[in-house]
């Protein structure tokens, strides 16, 4: 039976198409890590990651490889992986709680992880033992938190959760605004806002082994509840009357997209547009199966960040931007689009 399902024409199909959109990728993150102040050819970025991976002895200068092995080559990566994780997160929540303006700051996590970070670099809480990362991804849980307690409070209804994460996002702002406003010097105020508008430039290699998994993980598990995710695009009762474990879903699920945003948020900041827009270019292209919008959508998402970020760096000479300024200036239009074709959100 396995021998039939591999030699079937849409396996193969399936594997054809996954291992091209791999490629593509592969090759945006390649030329990406060629990008830059200091231009380096595609080929020496080829050369550098397989003397690394597999000791190849290549030839490659030392300089260039200690800026795409060290530099480059993570920030490409985790901007894919903040990319995909994001656009995957917007796909579920715009599918659970059935509104197609959904995404994944919707749940105030992005504010929460914002006041977390600026807890830890003005205030000082942790004693130096706790990284702005790590703040943040507790600033982030704790603002799931409050919005979880909230809606349940205020009841079970998807208007509720959307309210809760509305009033979330503003108490949480409001505390980020007056911690900064108090406390901080004009240094201080400066870096805070540069990473609340989305900043790669200091990621490295451990921050890839937290993202890449992260979003790899979060995408099986959702993938994995595709079918479930179909049938709550009609609403919970009907997604019960097809056998779907409703509460045990949509825990799971939120749960999922709730942890990938707060991963990504604590390590590159707000980055806005891409859980909002990229679901409803994957739904264009294929239509509201989650079997195909999901990993279309990861797709997407990761290529969009990864363009971003490389014209984050080149776009003004001599500066790096913050990638949400970038990705502001392209989804805001996109999402003016979006408006425009009132199809696409229905």
């Amino acid at each position: 039976m396995i021998g039939n399902i591999i030699s079937s024409p849409v396996f193969i199909k399936r594997i054809s198409v996954a291992f091209a959109a791999l490629m593509l990728l592969a090759a945006v993150l390649a030329v990406a890590a060629s990008v830059g102040e200091t231009a380096i050819p595609v080929g020496t970025v080829i050369d550098t990651i397989a003397n690394h991976l597999w000791d190849a002895g290549h030839p490659v200068d030392a300089i260039d490889a200690g800026i795409i092995w060290n530099y480059r080559l993570s920030r490409a990566i985790v901007a894919a992986s903040c990319g995909a994780a994001l656009a995957v997160s917007g796909a579920v929540l715009q599918a659970l709680l059935r509104n197609s303006l959904a995404d994944p700051y919707l749940l105030g996590i992005s504010a929460g992880a914002s006041t977390g970070a600026v807890s830890i670099v003005i205030l000082g809480l942790g004693a130096g033992m706790l990284s702005l990362s790590l703040g943040a991804f507790i600033g982030a849980v704790a603002a799931f938190a409050f919005v979880t307690v909230l809606a349940l409070q205020a009841g079970r209804g998807t208007g509720a959760i959307i309210l809760a994460g509305i009033a979330g996002s503003q108490m949480f702002n409001a505390l980020t605004s007056f911690i900064v406003t108090k406390s901080a010097s004009a240094e201080q105020a400066r870096g805070i806002m540069f990473w609340l508008l989305g900043n790669l430039s200091g990621v490295r290699w451990p921050d890839v082994w937290l993202a890449l998994p992260v979003a790899i993980a979060g995408l099986v598990v959702c993938l994995w509840h595709a079918r479930a995710l179909d049938a709550f695009t009609f609403g919970r009762e009907s997604a019960a009357s097809l056998g779907v474990p409703v509460r045990r879903v949509y825990a799971v699920l939120i749960a999922a997209a709730a942890m990938m945003t707060a991963v990504m948020v604590s390590i590159v900041g707000a980055i806005g547009f891409v859980g909002l827009v990229i679901p409803h270019a994957a739904r264009f292209f294929v239509g509201t199966r989650h079997g195909l919008v999901l990993p279309l959508s990861a797709l997407i998402g990761a290529l969009f960040l990864v363009c971003a970020d490389v014209i984050s760096r080149v776009i003004v000479p001599g500066q790096v931007l913050p990638i949400g300024v970038i990705t502001a200036l392209v989804g805001a239009p996109a999402f003016a689009l979006i408006l425009c074709h009132g199809r696409i959100l229905r």
